[in-house]
């Protein structure tokens, strides 16, 4: 019994992120939200578990992100953080937070502008410091499923693999996929932290011998875990060396874990 687990964003899909600095006020689609959290230990990254496309970007502007998800009691996640930080604790950092909705707009209004879809993809939040209380920056992503997704997962599922997929990407948004690729909803793991997806494959190593497929830093543990970790750089980001190291393959298209002896 074999299992395959994938990541996400940047793995599965063609990414394509705008992140605004809210001090300088200026949006980057050029730097990596994991990398920004890696830059400061105290920095968390907080997923929003709502849908962009028709709830955040029609929500009142002016009103603070605390504001926002405590009225409407709207769940986040914390997607990516060094450190072991309880979400409950979130709230209450940012009640006198004075970011605002509109700062998270903008990211959205930047993704569909470049025609990418945020169902698939991690949708909205924010990178928190944790140690201030001050949110950083706010964050929007979208994807593209890359185009040799559906052949992979056909011949994966004709050589009976069991598929997974875990990432640290909203909920819903990892449902639609899962819709998407066909695959069981129950097979699918939503905003799901570097910790999580170690538990992931642990737990399906039980059962199966199991390969990760992740792109970034937050898949290092399981890749680590896995029997096999493979690293994909087809997304065109630049991976750390402690990435790196954590794989015991590398490959530059999706496909090419077909060719992969396991």
């Amino acid at each position: 019994m074999k299992a395959v687990v994938f990541d996400n964003s940047g793995t599965l899909i063609s990414r394509y992120r705008a992140i605004k600095d809210i001090k300088s006020g200026i949006i980057n689609d050029d730097v990596c939200s994991i990398d920004l959290v890696d830059q400061d230990p105290c920095r968390a990254l907080v997923v929003i578990q709502t849908d962009p496309a028709t709830c955040i970007i029609n929500a009142r502007p002016k009103q603070t992100i605390y504001e926002f998800i405590s009225k409407n009691n709207i769940s986040f996640d914390i997607s990516y953080s060094s450190l072991d930080f309880d979400k409950k604790e979130i709230l209450n950092l940012i009640k006198y937070e004075k970011t605002r909705v509109s700062d998270i707009q903008d990211t959205i209004r930047a993704v569909i502008d470049k025609k990418y879809d945020v169902q698939i993809c991690s949708g909205s939040g924010f990178i928190l410091n944790i140690y201030t209380g001050q949110i950083d920056f706010t964050i929007t992503a979208g994807g593209k499923i890359f185009p040799e997704v559906q052949e992979v997962v056909k011949e994966l599922k004709r050589r009976n693999f069991h598929i997974y997929v875990a990432s640290g990407d909203r909920t819903k948004s990892l449902e639609e996929l899962a819709n998407y690729i066909n695959i069981p909803s129950e097979n699918v793991f939503g905003t799901a932290n570097s910790k999580r997806k170690q538990e992931i494959v642990k737990k399906l190593k039980k059962n199966y011998s199991v390969m990760m497929v992740g792109n970034s830093a937050n898949d290092i543990l399981a890749l680590q875990e896995a029997d096999i970790g493979v690293l994909t750089t087809q997304q065109d980001d630049k991976p750390s060396s402690k990435v790196l190291n954590a794989a015991d393959v590398v490959v530059d298209n999706i496909k090419d874990i077909l060719e992969i002896n396991f």
